[in-house]
């Protein structure tokens, strides 16, 4: 089989990321840790991310959405694929590569999602963009990092935590819909959100649309 081709390296906030590509497809690794952040053959999880949150606001006119962490650009393009032409997406990355990628190469992978017209790119952090928008989106998706117990950041707590979590409340609209994917199950998460006034639910979905590979948690968080 073809070796993997380094595309470009990256240091930023104190986390070394790698693309590689192998003839279509692509990886995003991150040093000092075993396997690949993400690569683009296995997307399910995060195609059902967006529908579920999509899904909850359909019948909204104008809608505000905000995806937290592009990634491969998955979860942006299917937030797109069942949103109204009248939706705005707002897409908050903190690594400009991340975002660099996208816009090169790796945009073929998802259809190159960041050239549609709704979308409006942000090299901000997700908690910042949230603290900044109170009642500002009718749905929220976070994909950051392989969820509450990633690993790229240590500050994630920042996030995920109770005062992170509050802050997303916050930022959502009434009756507004909070997704969350992770790697994991974690019932402590579970529980955060719920002491917050969330009505929840989690899902376990497979990676891949063929019922094989890794197990992945979405939760699925409504405000009230």
């Amino acid at each position: 089989m073809t070796d993997y081709t380094l595309l470009d390296t990256c240091n930023e906030h104190g986390t070394i990321m790698r693309l590689f590509q192998r003839q279509n497809e692509f990886a995003i690794r991150v040093d000092h840790q075993d396997g690949e952040l993400m690569h683009s053959s296995v997307h399910n999880s995060e195609d059902i991310l967006a529908k579920i949150a999509c899904k909850h606001i359909t019948d909204r006119e104008n809608p505000h959405l905000l995806v937290g962490g592009l990634g491969m650009g998955f979860t942006l393009a299917a937030a797109l694929a069942h949103s109204s032409q009248t939706a705005s997406i707002t897409v908050a990355e903190l690594m400009p590569a991340v975002v660099r990628w996208n816009q090169g190469a790796l945009g073929a992978v998802a259809g190159h999602p960041l050239k549609d017209k709704r979308v409006n790119v942000l090299i901000q952090d997700v908690g910042k963009v949230m603290r900044e928008h109170k009642n500002g989106f009718d749905a929220i998706m976070l994909d950051v990092d392989n969820g509450p117990d990633g690993f790229t950041r240590d500050n994630n707590d920042n996030l995920y935590g109770l005062d992170g979590l509050e802050i997303a409340y916050e930022a959502l609209r009434p009756n507004g819909i909070l997704t969350v994917w992770s790697a994991d199950t974690d019932q402590a998460f579970t529980q955060r959100l719920m002491k917050l006034g969330f009505e929840v639910e989690e899902r376990r979905v497979r990676e891949d649309t063929n019922e094989r590979g890794a197990i992945h948690t979405i939760w699925i968080a409504i405000r009230y």
